[in-house]
């Protein structure tokens, strides 16, 4: 049971632009072209005969992993780790930044009226704040140290602040990056120069007062990794979400005797219902996170923006014809 969707606002997500650069991450290797984009939103063109949920004009938020099969996986509700998934933009598997596109009816959202398309694409890096948060086990009071401020770093920071937390401080090397954290909620920020990651552990836990509960890495980077292990209060949990190179070097037996616990997130499952109602009833703001803007015909431009590092999120408007934001 499928539709066929006219695509509004996909954003480019630094994933996008590895596979244009570099044609591989990890063992997934682009061997022939591939269509790219996986954060979306469209509007239903047309249903497929089962489909009664989604009629055309519905306005929708896509979520680009579908599972080909009823595995274990899927039984148990965890379906982001069923081997067989189709997700948009990992090869060989095309993604959805193009005019029509046709996707699972079952992994389209309908939107809310007061939730606007662009807010529809951001739900898939926002998905990615919420699996990590709850992975995390944030909580009332947690107090909460986010590495990297990227775009996945403050989504953490939206959600962690969403879900209770009562401190969160982030690092990074950019300023700028560290100023958007501050405006979307973080309480402190670390620009990083050349310090050793016990150094950074030690600013963390003199800007809380105490060791944080919970680490969430959002770099992959070897020396930011350990310092979320440093970090970490004793009996406390590292989520990993950043991928860097497939070995590093961390202090595991510091980790062990102090019973951190290390988690690591794939995608995410089971976000969309919960962000689109976290959208909808106005609690998360994810409006900053978009600082550029671009026409699809302007797409080899924004990748290079998004490339350069430049802003936030950079979003590439697929209809010409269609004025709605």
């Amino acid at each position: 049971s499928e539709v066929l969707l006219r695509m509004h606002s996909v954003g480019i997500c630094g994933s996008d632009v590895h596979y244009w650069q570099h044609g591989r991450i990890g063992d997934f290797v682009v061997k022939d072209p591939m269509v790219l984009g996986h954060e979306a939103s469209g509007t239903v063109v047309k249903v497929g005969s089962g489909v009664t949920h989604l009629k055309p004009g519905d306005r929708v938020a896509i979520e680009p992993g579908v599972p080909r099969e009823t595995d274990e996986f899927c039984k148990t509700g965890r379906y982001n780790l069923s081997p067989t998934i189709f997700f948009c933009a990992t090869p060989p598997d095309d993604g959805n930044l193009c005019r029509y596109y046709k996707h699972s009816a079952s992994y389209c959202y309908k939107l809310p009226d007061n939730v606007t398309f662009e807010e529809g694409a951001l739900i898939e890096p926002l998905s990615v704040g919420i699996h990590a948060c709850k992975r995390a086990g944030v909580t009332l009071g947690s107090k909460v140290f986010i590495s990297g401020s990227g775009p996945i770093g403050l989504v953490n920071v939206l959600v962690a602040k969403m879900m209770g937390a009562a401190a969160v401080v982030i690092t990074d090397l950019s300023a700028a990056r560290l100023q958007k954290a501050k405006e979307v909620g973080a309480d402190f920020i670390i620009q990083v120069k050349n310090e050793s990651p016990q150094e950074v552990a030690l600013r963390v836990k003199s800007l809380l007062g105490c060791m944080p509960e919970i680490t969430i890495e959002c770099t992959g980077v070897q020396a930011c990794i350990q310092a979320g292990i440093y970090a970490t209060r004793s009996g406390g949990t590292l989520v990993l979400v950043g991928l860097g190179p497939e070995m590093v070097t961390v202090p595991i037996v510091n980790a062990a005797v102090r019973e951190v616990d290390i988690r690591g997130i794939f995608r995410y499952c089971n976000t969309w219902p919960v962000a689109i109602s976290l959208l909808a009833s106005k609690r998360i703001n994810v409006k900053p996170l978009v600082t550029h803007r671009f026409p699809l015909e302007k797409a080899l431009e924004a990748f290079e923006t998004t490339k350069r590092g430049e802003g936030v999120k950079v979003m590439l408007k697929c209809d010409p014809t269609d004025q709605n934001p």
